[in-house]
């Protein structure tokens, strides 16, 4: 797939843009600074409705501004569709498909497809577990778009449990009203965190064997790479690597009774504590390389190539998703070859510049390799123009 057309108005640095892009390798140029990147979040804000950079969408309007819009030709095989965002600052976002009446913006979910890098990516190998959270989720909702009302749901629910929980924080006997509501979330929070966690686990094996291929091309082979989804229902203590026996063998209800039953066990900690102490909110991905954790071990190097590696196992499960011509996900790579040296970065470019749509940013045109010089266009501050 790939984009043909991109407007924006009030969005970022742009009071207005109107960018033509081309299927194959176009790439921004200019300094640090002058909104190459906010072109492409805008992209990855259409497919994802998200930011790589910020998460909420405030700094996402034109100063002064009350909404921003985001309008995209896209061309999915032999289909063109026009998808738009109107993003109001303190509202709901609204989409329109094909300019035709506003819609829940959730409704465009899986229409777009990208695969962005960025130099924010290496949070997902040196950040805190929100970031890989975030990875899985994304991932999880581009396949699946009705996921995203789960982890809507989930979200709304722990927030809702955890106001019980301090509301009733360090009481030494609950009455009936209370232990009945509470009880009531403790379900809710059972039921939607394991479809949640189920959802996450069957993306995890989808790209474990393309990140493990992937960590191999671009670092010869030196170190396996591997990821292991660390519940939140694992004792404390316990200082194994490995997850809970045969957790990705366990169907959604033997999830459920699993949360159910650690919050059952563990009901004076939570009540002590005030806040909901089990369920995929609180679980992580470990990234081991080689005998050891990536993070706080690998070097900067390595992190940069399991960070990719990452990136290029999502572009896999896309393309094996939807096999159809004309239907992979745009690649973006915003500013990531200056990080990288001239070795991994050749071995990217390779590896992408077969993509129906590949939208690169780079200071400098010596940052761009080769195999990825396509179409250019110069970047100053709002404007955007062929090069």
């Amino acid at each position: 797939m790939y984009i043909s057309q991109l407007s924006l108005t009030s969005f970022r640095s742009y009071a207005q843009a109107d960018v033509h892009l081309a299927p194959g390798i176009n790439v921004l140029i200019g300094p640090n600074g002058v909104g190459k990147t906010n072109i492409v979040e805008s992209i990855g804000y259409l497919a994802n409705l998200a930011s790589h950079r910020v998460s909420n969408d405030a700094p996402l309007l034109n100063f002064g501004a009350e909404r921003a819009l985001i309008r995209g030709t896209l061309h999915r095989g032999s289909q063109k569709t026009t998808l738009e965002v109107e993003i109001t600052s303190g509202k709901i976002n609204r989409a329109r498909i094909n300019r035709a009446n506003p819609v829940r913006a959730r409704e465009i979910l899986g229409m777009l497809r990208t695969v962005l890098f960025a130099p924010e990516d290496l949070a997902l190998v040196k950040g805190d577990p929100s970031h890989r959270r975030k990875f899985l989720d994304e991932l999880l909702v581009a396949l699946r778009p009705i996921e995203a009302g789960t982890k809507n749901d989930y979200e709304r629910i722990v927030k809702q449990r955890n106001a019980l929980l301090k509301s009733i924080r360090g009481k030494s006997k609950l009455s009936a009203s209370q232990e009945n509501t509470l009880q009531a979330w403790d379900l809710q929070l059972a039921t939607c965190g394991a479809r949640l966690m189920r959802g996450r686990l069957d993306v995890l094996m989808l790209i474990r064997p393309y990140m493990q291929a992937a960590y191999a091309d671009l670092a010869d082979g030196a170190k396996e790479a591997k990821a292991i989804y660390r519940s939140s229902l694992e004792s404390e203590s316990d200082e194994n690597l490995e997850t809970l026996p045969a957790l990705e063998e366990l169907s959604q209800p033997e999830i459920q009774d699993l949360i159910l039953g650690a919050i059952e066990a563990n009901r004076n900690r939570e009540l002590d504590r005030g806040i909901s102490l089990f369920g995929p909110h609180r679980d992580d991905l470990t990234l081991i390389l080689g005998p050891t954790p990536a993070k706080g071990y690998a070097s900067h190097g390595e992190t940069w190539s399991f960070a990719v590696a990452l990136r290029l196992a999502a572009y896999r499960v896309f393309g094996d998703d939807d096999p159809r011509p004309g239907s992979g996900p745009i690649l973006i790579l915003d500013d990531v070859f200056a990080e990288l040296d001239a070795t991994r970065r050749d071995r990217l470019a390779h590896i992408v510049a077969g993509a129906e749509q590949v939208l690169v940013t780079a200071a400098v045109v010596e940052d761009v390799p080769e195999a990825l010089k396509g179409h250019f266009f110069q970047v100053s501050p709002g404007q955007v123009v062929d090069a």
